[in-house]
């Protein structure tokens, strides 16, 4: 395994870097959080067929698409592609669903706050929320694609795709529209030191200010950053599924600390703040690894084969249990590290 590189780099405000390229009347406007011309956001590598048997135990079960867990209700929650719901089990008794609530479209993504979870379902328009563990569906119309959601106190921050927006939602109307440097809105994190939002397309993270709706700063994460989660340090941790790393990054200021490469497709990312463990998952060799971050470099503890296609992943905090859904239809594989 080659060695962690650790990085410091302040990021420069895209306007910045623009008021400076143009300073010579010959050079072109430059952009240096763009490398291409024409971005594509960073897709999973596609899985072989699997050659172990995976790890623990499979819940079968059709095309996954996300998955999360709640704690406060000790619940697991899976998002299905077809028919678009999302079945919720009690985390203490696995084999039947508790409740299965249909939703207007597939889930992209799928976030947790006390007692509920959010659905961001971007081919409908429609940002659903779901109480926990009762399973009552309330869903809010969000113009623009809103592919995450993140519950902010009493208000909701939406990332709104094709809108290039992040959204405060408060008591289901729009208090606020937040705009700015962006390609693409796929992901908002809240780091408890800052909210950041992950653009797929430029492969870039950008800071938020909620309070003086405003983007800020902006850092390339990458080469093809995928996937995003807030760790125990008020870090965001990224996996780089192009570069095939797992990037850590601080927010105040916007700085990446950390690349830790990550070979196999690292795709799906999972953290658990009882242990300090991100779970990643290589799609391109049907493997999750859990990785220690407490210390200088991320130091690889677990590493088990799992199901086809393992797209999506959870972790029960509670018991240490980590959950991963096959975008295959192969089904849900529950692993006791």
């Amino acid at each position: 395994m080659r060695r962690l590189t650790a990085v410091s780099r302040i990021a420069i405000p895209l306007a910045g870097v623009l008021a400076l390229s143009a300073c010579s009347q010959n050079a072109k406007p430059t952009d240096k959080l763009q490398v291409v011309a024409n971005p594509t956001a960073a897709q999973p590598v596609v899985s072989p067929a699997v050659t172990v048997h995976p790890a623990g135990q499979v819940l079968a079960m059709p095309v996954v698409s996300a998955i999360a867990t709640e704690p406060k209700s000790n619940t697991l929650i899976v998002a299905l592609a077809q028919p678009p719901s999302l079945r919720i089990y009690d985390l203490g008794a696995l084999d039947v669903p508790k409740k299965t609530v249909s939703l207007p479209g597939p889930a992209e993504s799928l976030s947790t706050s006390a007692g509920q979870v959010l659905a961001g379902i971007p081919a409908k328009d429609v940002l659903a929320k779901v109480t926990l563990p009762d399973g009552q569906l309330t869903t809010e119309k969000v113009a623009g694609k809103p592919a995450a959601g993140v519950a902010d106190g009493p208000d909701t921050l939406v990332a709104v795709r094709d809108r290039k927006a992040v959204e405060v939602l408060a008591n289901g109307t729009v208090a606020k529209t937040i705009t700015g440097q962006l390609y693409s809105a796929d992901d908002v994190v809240d780091t408890g030191n800052g909210v950041v939002v992950l653009d797929r397309l430029r492969t870039a993270l950008f800071t938020v200010d909620v309070k003086a709706g405003t983007m800020d700063e902006g850092l390339r994460a990458g080469e093809g950053a995928a996937n995003a989660v807030a760790d125990s340090f008020g870090r965001v941790l990224v996996t780089d599924t192009r570069g095939g790393a797992l990037l850590a990054f601080s927010t105040s200021p916007l700085i990446l600390r950390q690349r830790y490469p990550v070979p196999g497709g690292a795709y799906g990312l999972a953290y658990d703040h009882q242990r300090d463990l991100a779970w990643v998952t290589l799609t391109g060799r049907n493997e999750v690894v859990g990785y220690d971050v407490r210390g200088g470099e991320p130091t690889e503890k677990y590493r088990f084969p799992t199901v086809r296609q393992p797209d999506s992943v959870g972790v029960d905090e509670q018991s240490g249990r980590v959950i991963v859904g096959s975008a295959a239809g192969e089904g849900t594989q529950v692993i006791e590290p």
